[in-house]
């Protein structure tokens, strides 16, 4: 649509929701695609068709029950991506559990908060991985693990954890083998699970997760069936996802990157989930997408980057590539534009959302022109509104930077056990305050500017990171730039950029300003200029902009300045 004169815009869709339990879909999924390739592990040698991953859901389903698990229940898991991260998800959702994402770089404190927070009964976790012992971990917070009968702990500072599931071939004192939950469902079980499909409700709670919050203990973003298997379809939808697509997901499972917009946009489609190893790697990355023949990627931009610096780069036969989604954080024009160039994604899609909308609102497709699908995030998704505000709530004029509001059936239940929060977040018209800034076009397309908190005030100019960042990935000798804003005496904020030279490459910070000036505006300009090896970041690539704000103040001595 044209000539808009508001900031608002609805996915209005002959295409209905689906009406569907997660499991009930799945069940209907496995049974349609029985033959099709629906899972492969490379670093586990995992292979299975939608019928045989059917079964492996059932076995796993049911065996969860001999656990003294009912629905309604939570259940943890804290692992890297592997087979049985994928067989939890849907198995879970077969048994009408709420499974609960756990951040693999979580630590002691972390760990015990959102256990308790969510009061988990059961916890299914690998035995380590990078440098995180999580059975260390754990046994710290629950030193009664190793005396207690397995599936009968009984923790002080975990009052309601009982069951502790362990992944691979290893073994600890008080826990149960992943192995064993596979095997120890009978009949009885499988009857139980197969009475609940007419009993479990798409509107009931499937998942939680823990949206990392920058101040504060992190929040617990409940998910729905409805919610996330929906947005799973229409993912799939603006990348037309058949069953002969082969989707490569490098990014973490455990959150809503690789199980919505990964497995649930494969799972509602037919398409091949393939994981190519626990973590992200670029080189093993490059390896799984060739042999496969994958044919979709995802990935957050510092992924894709990573993979087209690399050295053995070229001699990779990436041609079966075809889509896929860049998101995560916002993605730079110039990296989009390598990745169509170089990597054969002529049919890449951007995506924009956050944990609490299940995730995505705005999605490019596949058929928008290069240049719209490269500088936007696309268009709203179907059956979703947005709506632009200023500060007073009042929508805004098309073009013009505002909070960014979203309404439809993708916004959560709420925060777990946290009515206060959700009602910060999700006011009395079921609008969700995302917090980021956004502008939406004419043609109803939108530009993420930024986030409210990261928005910097300059001598009394709006200044938008994310603009500078933009001007400065043309520069030839930039890889990745971060743009923030720290405090300053006169102007009451000032802009340093953080750089990351391409390998091989120096420079000076008089150099990156004499860059811009004359061709941006002088008050966009770099006061400081932090040459850097990498940013501080989440699992799943968010640049974290207030740790890079407290280490220049601190570097550089400046004073935090009082504003009314």
């Amino acid at each position: 649509m044209t000539g808009r004169t508001l900031s608002y815009v609805h996915g209005a869709s002959d295409q209905p929701l689906l009406g569907d339990t997660i499991g009930q879909f799945f069940d209907a999924a496995c049974a349609k695609w029985a033959d099709r390739p629906a899972l492969v592990v490379r670093h586990q040698k995992v292979r299975l068709g939608y019928g045989e991953l059917r079964q492996q859901v059932d076995r796993l389903a049911a065996g969860l029950l001999t656990l003294g698990l009912d629905p309604g229940d939570r259940i943890g898991i804290w692992s890297p991506n592997n087979s049985e991260w994928v067989l939890t998800q849907f198995a879970t959702a077969k048994a009408g559990l709420i499974l609960v994402n756990i951040n693999p770089a979580y630590r002691v404190a972390e760990l015990e908060y959102a256990l308790n927070k969510v009061g988990c009964k059961a916890l299914i976790l690998a035995e380590r991985f990078k440098t995180s012992d999580y059975v260390g971990i754990l046994r710290e917070i629950a030193p009664e693990l190793g005396t207690s009968k397995p599936g009968e702990l009984s923790a002080a500072r975990l009052p309601a954890l009982r069951s502790v599931v362990l992944l691979g071939g290893g073994w600890h004192p008080g826990t149960l083998r992943f192995a064993e939950i596979l095997a120890r469902g009978g009949a009885a079980e499988a009857e139980r699970i197969a009475a609940l499909v007419p009993l479990l409700q798409f509107d009931e709670p499937i998942n939680i997760q823990f949206t990392s919050g920058t101040t504060g203990f992190p929040k617990g973003a409940t998910l729905s069936h409805h919610n996330i298997l929906n947005n799973g379809f229409f993912i799939g939808e603006a990348m037309r996802l058949t069953p002969e697509d082969r989707l490569c997901i490098p990014v973490p499972l455990y959150h809503c990157f690789g199980m919505v917009l990964g497995n649930l946009a494969a799972l509602t489609h037919g398409t091949c989930m393939v994981f190519p190893g626990e973590g992200f790697d670029p080189l093993a990355t490059l390896e799984t997408v060739a042999e496969e023949r994958c044919t979709a990627l995802h990935g957050v931009p510092t992924m894709f980057i990573a993979q087209l610096d690399h050295p053995e780069f070229g001699r990779f036969d990436l041609s079966s590539l075809r889509t896929g989604i860049m998101a995560g954080s916002p993605c730079p024009i110039e990296v989009m534009k390598r990745a169509v160039a170089k990597m054969n994604l002529s049919q890449i899609t951007i995506a924009y959302g956050m944990t609490e909308t299940s995730p995505v609102s705005f999605q490019s497709s596949t058929d928008d022109p290069l240049e719209r699908r490269v500088s936007t995030v696309g268009r709203i998704h179907p059956h979703i509104e947005v709506k632009i505000v200023d500060l007073h709530g009042r929508i805004v004029p098309p073009g013009t930077p505002g909070e960014l509001l979203t309404r439809g059936y993708s916004v959560m239940l709420g925060y777990w056990g946290d009515d206060e929060r959700t009602r910060e977040a999700i006011d009395a018209a079921r609008w969700m305050h995302t917090g980021d800034l956004a502008t939406i076009d004419a043609e109803g397309y939108c530009n993420i500017v930024g986030r409210i908190k990261d928005m910097v005030i300059r001598g009394g100019e709006n200044v938008y990171p994310r603009e500078i960042e933009e001007f400065l990935y043309r520069h030839p000798k930039v890889q990745d730039v971060q743009v923030i804003g720290v405090p300053d005496d006169r102007y009451g904020e000032e802009i340093c950029a953080w750089v990351k030279l391409r390998p091989g490459e120096s420079a000076t910070e008089e150099e990156i300003k004499a860059f811009c000036r004359g061709q941006i505006a002088h008050y966009k300009v770099p006061r400081y200029v932090k040459f850097v090896d990498a940013f501080p970041m989440t699992v799943t690539g968010k640049i974290q902009k207030f740790i890079m704000r407290e280490r220049t103040i601190a570097e550089l001595g400046l004073k935090t300045v009082k504003t009314a």
